[in-house]
């Protein structure tokens, strides 16, 4: 199932600003809360769908890709090759949202959620760069890199503790996470509510540290990452897969693992957005006679007729040999800038030859094509 705009999904205009974006979320989020529709697997989804949504466009950085490039830059459904911005869990959305949520101050409404009660780390992200060549940029492409990278430890299996009886429950915030401190001022008594200094906000406590990693939960490697780029990619464009950055410390959310894109220079073509740029070199007799040409696209080369007559700076043009959009909305072409080369040096036959034709009536440009050559100039200077 294709993916909802996310401006839809939070009902705003792509003009909106931060602020409007932020109070539709946080009211999409009351909407659909999973404490208020409990049991609903539709609201679930929906509240879900709205995070993932703000998740991007309160990122000035994400928004300005995803305005561009839509979801396949900021990230697709697993399906669509493993990137993706999507498959948030409630322990994301509760961990990296929660302060809209009101914290532990009864979050919307009066209702609150257990799933808030403890903070959840999240795993710092990877950033790597892939470089495609013309032919896997136009066809879309499969690759398999090696990223090192924090994994949870093999040992205590990521909590960081010796054994299971070496975890107890905090003996600062009970096991809750946070602490409560009340303070009087000239309004009165004032109570806040902050992250238990002891625990980190994880409600637990290591009394015998693992000694694989320390108490970290996490421990270095490699691992083998299959990449599933689509076709359209572009210099510089990163995609996102989720959840193959770094390990949290003691368990918690992996981070994402970045991709960003480079372009191998092709030897021939030059690109431009979705079309694809020849500079086709002919002879003066190609020229003026004409002839069959090969040139390069992406797929191999194909022949092209060159019309008698033909004058530099003419473009011909090949549908569809271009690149495809990487929102799917067509492919570009294969545009050939014709060139025409003037001989440097002429041995003295040669001139006599030139100058037999240069009286002729063919050889002298006709007002037309002096009109012709003088508009495209202008145009190029408009």
């Amino acid at each position: 199932m294709a993916k909802r705009d996310y401006y839809e999904v939070l009902g705003v205009s792509k003009n909106a600003t931060a602020d409007e974006i932020k109070k539709a979320y946080r009211q999409k989020a009351i909407q659909f809360h999973p404490d208020r529709n409990p049991g609903d697997k539709d609201a679930e989804e929906k509240f879900k769908e709205a995070a993932e949504a703000y998740d991007v466009l309160s990122n000035e950085e994400k928004r300005q890709r995803y305005d561009r490039f839509g979801h396949a830059d900021v990230g697709s459904s697993a399906a669509s090759g493993g990137f993706g911005g999507g498959g948030m869990s409630m322990e994301d959305i509760f961990s990296q949202f929660g302060d809209l949520f009101g914290g532990h101050f009864g979050g919307f409404g009066g209702f609150s959620s257990s799933s808030r009660s403890r903070a959840v780390q999240r795993g710092t992200d990877l950033r790597v760069r892939v470089k495609l060549t013309l032919k896997e940029i136009a066809t879309g492409v499969e690759k398999k890199i090696k990223v090192k990278k924090y994994v949870p430890c093999s040992y205590c299996h990521g909590n960081g503790a010796a054994d299971s009886q070496a975890i107890s429950t905090c003996s600062t915030c009970h096991g809750s996470g946070f602490v409560t401190r009340v303070a009087s001022t000239f309004l009165g008594q004032m109570q806040t509510q902050s992250t238990c200094p002891t625990c980190g906000g994880t409600g637990e406590t290591i009394t015998r540290k693992c000694a694989h990693c320390n108490g970290e939960g996490v421990t270095r490697a490699e691992e083998v990452i299959t990449l599933n780029i689509p076709a359209g990619v572009g210099e510089g464009m990163q995609l996102s897969m989720s959840g193959k950055g770094n390990a949290a410390r003691r368990g918690g959310i992996n981070g994402d693992l970045l991709v960003v894109i480079e372009e191998e220079r092709h030897p021939e073509l030059i690109r431009d957005e979705n079309d694809l740029v020849y500079n086709l070199l002919l002879t003066v007799p190609q020229a003026a006679l004409g002839d069959s040409v090969e040139v390069p696209t992406v797929d191999g080369r194909v022949k092209v007729k060159i019309e008698p007559g033909t004058q530099p700076g003419k473009v011909l043009r090949l549908r569809n040999k271009g690149l495809p959009s990487v929102n799917s909305y067509g492919t570009g072409d294969l545009l050939i800038n014709i060139s025409v080369y003037i001989p440097e040096k002429l041995t003295e036959t040669e001139k006599s030859k030139i100058k037999e034709l240069a009286d002729a009536e063919n050889f002298q440009p006709s007002p037309s094509i002096k009109d012709r050559i003088f508009n495209k100039f202008r145009d190029l200077l408009d």
